[in-house]
């Protein structure tokens, strides 16, 4: 099994990568720092006769790694009760690569993944974080996508999730299931 983390955060070593981290722990892994990628917004053409416009960034090759794994996790921070500008810019690019001749098949491929988000806040993240969580489902509900599970987690200041108990453990978990 192939496993691919998407962060979104960034900060580097922030709580959310602390805690993917310690959910991937001991595997190998395919690791994507969007912060690091460079991926232009989307330029909405779907209505347009000529379609969407070839882009020269860095997100097809991204898509390309990521197919290929057989389960994705996809790490952001809690920003403003929802995913990271990063994240959601990569998302948004999901809108061309469905009419894209090079990924004529995105859609199945990415329904055959195992799916888990984890994410971090300082701000009643499980609670204020299901707002993000409720996005992703619906975001991966459209494209027949199964959402294995999340974690949120409860981190301010870089560092802090390790006193979030509650994320350690289910990031423990994560790690025991992955590992099947």
């Amino acid at each position: 099994m192939t496993i691919a983390v998407i962060y979104g955060s960034s900060r580097p070593r922030g709580n959310t990568e602390l805690l993917a981290e310690r959910a991937v722990e001991g595997m190998h892994v395919e690791r994507f720092y969007l912060k690091d990628a460079r991926i232009l917004p989307v330029e909405d053409k779907r209505h347009k006769d000529s379609g969407f416009s070839k882009v020269e960034d860095d997100y097809s090759i991204l898509i390309q790694h990521i197919l290929m794994c057989d389960t994705i996790i996809f790490a952001t921070p809690i920003y403003w009760y929802g995913m990271s500008g990063l994240m959601k810019n990569f998302i948004d690019r999901w809108s061309q690569t469905l009419r894209d001749p090079q990924f004529p098949d995105f859609k199945k491929r990415m329904s055959e993944k195992k799916i888990y988000v984890i994410a971090a806040g300082g701000d009643m993240p499980r609670v204020k974080g299901l707002p993000l969580i409720q996005q992703f489902a619906y975001i991966f509900g459209f494209l027949g996508m199964r959402f294995d599970g999340y974690i949120l987690g409860e981190g301010n200041k870089p560092g802090d999730i390790v006193h979030d108990k509650e994320a350690i453990f289910a990031a423990d978990q994560l790690n025991e299931t992955l590992k099947r």
